[in-house]
């Protein structure tokens, strides 16, 4: 099963793991999406967008219309939250049209301290 792990890292610790793998030659074990804070994260995935990917998890390419009709909103509110994720790097652009999330499973990873 292809998992994203959404979590919450600095740019810095992204930057060390690229770094580590680029010397090694490993690629890291799961694909990995970081925000740089949990604000930030809880920003690009409101309860909508999750309703989306949802629906995107696993279903190959698919276009806005029909996105749209799958969970059963506006075409022009969905197209607004596609962008939105296409903007965070959380979908791809599928080849001949439409949105594509390459991932058949989604794993959100942060931790709350202490201040």
């Amino acid at each position: 099963m292809k998992t994203v792990v959404l979590e919450v890292r600095s740019p810095e610790a992204s930057m060390e793991n690229f770094v580590q793998s680029w010397k090694t030659g490993k690629p890291e074990r799961s694909a990995r999406i970081g925000f740089a804070t949990p604000e930030l994260l809880w920003q690009v995935l409101t309860a909508k967008r999750w309703e989306l990917l949802k629906i995107l998890c696993g279903a190959g390419p698919v276009s806005i219309r029909e996105a749209a009709r799958r969970v059963q909103r506006d075409v022009k509110a969905v197209h607004s939250d596609i962008t939105a994720l296409l903007n965070a790097g959380v979908l791809d652009r599928a080849e001949g049209g439409g949105v594509v999330f390459p991932f058949e499973a989604v794993k959100v990873e942060f931790l709350l301290q202490a201040a």
